[in-house]
């Protein structure tokens, strides 16, 4: 009888260690499926970025195609990229800028680009005012400074070396960032591509995060100034 007695209350023991067992495995199951999100189309990174203000500085008459450069290009290679207005290198939502790192680093390119980002400055409704450039050049060394908004930034100030356009598309945005910063911007610029193929794109914090979110994380996406100095060594 003692025996039937243990037997029965061994079976009804391993019977609620499995019940047990299952519950903790649903559970899992259950959390790492909340963890993984559906993978978005491009019409609905589109939806997503409307909503989050990314074509609040493209004019009305681009907006549709702005729109569908940003859909299709992630549809078709999941990048993060605009359209282009014609044959030229500006791009029709205000936000995506060519910067050649070799002609921003040269005589006249600083004022040249920063003409080009004041389209998004005047669409925020914030001032870019240039003013005071100076430059001091010797055989080895370079010392370039400009006025922004009556402030002094460094353009450059180094002794000529190999990592000449890094320093200069670097010290650029950091005076541009500045800018948005003093003027209580939630807008930033963030790095994509340096070298002849610079680009830089202005997203505000939320935008950023969503890029990254649903974009690779890669070194042709856009990356924080910090992430970028660091990954190259400055």
């Amino acid at each position: 009888m003692n025996k039937l007695i243990l037997l029965f209350l061994g079976i009804l023991l391993l019977s609620c260690n499995s019940k047990a067992k299952t519950n903790i495995s649903e559970g899992e199951a259950q959390k790492k499926s909340e963890k993984i999100k559906p993978k978005l189309n491009g019409k609905q990174i589109v939806e997503e970025l409307e909503k989050l203000n990314f074509f609040n500085l493209t004019e009305k008459e681009d907006i549709e195609e702005s729109k569908s450069a940003i859909e299709n290009s992630y549809n078709e290679f999941n990048y993060f990229e605009g359209k282009m207005k014609g044959e030229s290198l500006i791009y029709t939502d205000n936000r995506f800028y060519i910067i050649d790192a070799e002609t921003l680093f040269e005589a006249g390119g600083l004022t040249e680009y920063l003409k080009i980002v004041k389209k998004s400055f005047d669409k925020l409704n914030l001032k870019l005012n240039v003013s005071d450039e100076y430059n001091n050049q010797t055989e080895k060394h370079w010392t370039h400074k400009i006025k922004l908004n009556g402030k002094e930034y460094i353009a450059y100030d180094n002794d000529f070396s190999d990592v000449d356009w890094g320093i200069a598309i670097v010290n650029f945005i950091e005076m541009l960032n500045d800018q948005l910063k003093l003027q209580k911007s939630n807008e930033m610029f963030y790095l994509v591509n340096s070298g002849n193929d610079g680009k830089i794109v202005l997203l505000s914090s939320e935008q950023y995060e969503f890029v990254k979110a649903n974009y690779p994380k890669d070194i042709e996406h856009p990356k924080t100034l910090s992430d970028w100095k660091t990954s190259n060594g400055f």
